[in-house]
């Protein structure tokens, strides 16, 4: 007997935000194990996303090629080096994918990289093709030996990771359940066009895609890219640290006030005078002072100059 999805609708509740007006919520909450297995894939893939892709290359044990895209997967450590990616098993008959049955086979894949220029033969070699079809045929891709593994790779991807199988973890038995392949990469093939002049992979230029829900993919490159300053060896003041006319505005975002929060100290004293002055010659709305305040430093937010807009935010 299909299960029937359990919805509970909990009334709406009011939030206060630490740096927004009271809003109204309404939370669905749902119990897994009420779901349809499809119903209940669907919001993971939605939820979790954007997902790398592991373009997975095997073999089987009379050396036929598999080529298979699979975005349950990540790298996991760097010492040793292993990514891990999860062919699950069919949730319709329960059945398991080729990549899983090579690799039982013979333990070693290799991991390619999917960009944007490839996207469209990678989703091709998705096909559930008969056991034996060599999906670089039917996508057009290049296949190229590798060098300690038998699996060859894709030479149009971006970068290719040849790896030994460590370790195959079932998660269950039925349709659904994933098996992690714990994959030690063992050689490492970069398209020198990506490297920038230090030898290291230039995102900007790699134009990586990601899974998302249903047939949905994303595009790392122009505008979609952003950078953001890594607190690792410097130390931000906090939120807690910004005065509360920041921390409870309606004008900068969570993310203004996170990134005011990175900064390693307050403004001194002539920062602050200084801004005072900019802020005189910048004829902002009297009548609205406070809120014309707030809208000129996120412009500065926005652009990168942190400091200068913290100080703006403390003439108030």
């Amino acid at each position: 007997m299909a299960k029937e999805l359990a919805l509970e609708r909990l009334q709406p509740k009011f939030y206060q935000l630490k740096n927004k007006s009271i809003v109204d919520t309404e939370i669905t909450t749902i119990d897994p194990s009420s779901l349809e297995i499809p119903k209940l894939h669907g919001y993971l893939l939605a939820a979790v996303a954007p997902r790398p892709i592991a373009f997975a290359s095997t073999v089987d044990k009379d050396g036929k090629v598999n080529l298979s895209p699979f975005s349950f997967f990540n790298v996991f450590s760097s010492n040793p080096p292993v990514m891990i990616f999860s062919p699950n098993r069919r949730a319709r008959d329960n059945s398991t994918k080729h990549t899983y049955e090579n690799i039982k086979e013979v333990p070693e894949v290799v991991i390619n990289i999917v960009n944007y220029p490839i996207v469209e033969q990678v989703s091709l070699s998705s096909t559930e093709y008969e056991k034996g079809v060599d999906e670089f045929i039917k996508s057009g891709l290049t296949k190229v030996q590798s060098e300690t593994v038998r699996p060859p790779r894709v030479l149009e991807s971006p970068v290719s990771f040849e790896c030994k199988v460590n370790e195959v973890i079932e998660l269950g038995d039925q349709g659904g359940a994933g098996s992690l392949i714990l994959s030690e990469i063992t050689r490492i093939h970069l398209q020198n066009k990506f490297l920038k002049s230090d030898g290291t992979l230039d995102t900007t230029k790699m134009d990586l895609v990601g899974r998302m829900g249903e047939n949905w993919y994303c595009r790392s490159s122009g505008s979609a890219l952003f950078e953001i300053p890594k607190p690792i060896q410097t130390k931000g003041i906090g939120v807690d640290q910004l005065p509360e006319h920041i921390r409870t505005s309606s004008i900068l975002t969570g993310n203004n006030i996170a990134r005011l929060g990175n900064l390693e100290s307050l403004p001194s004293s002539e920062e602050i005078e200084n801004a005072k002055e900019m802020v005189k010659s910048s004829n902002l709305d009297v009548n609205d002072h406070f809120q014309s305040i707030h809208s000129f430093a996120r412009g500065y937010i926005e652009k990168g100059e942190s400091n200068l807009a913290l100080a703006i935010l403390m003439t108030v």
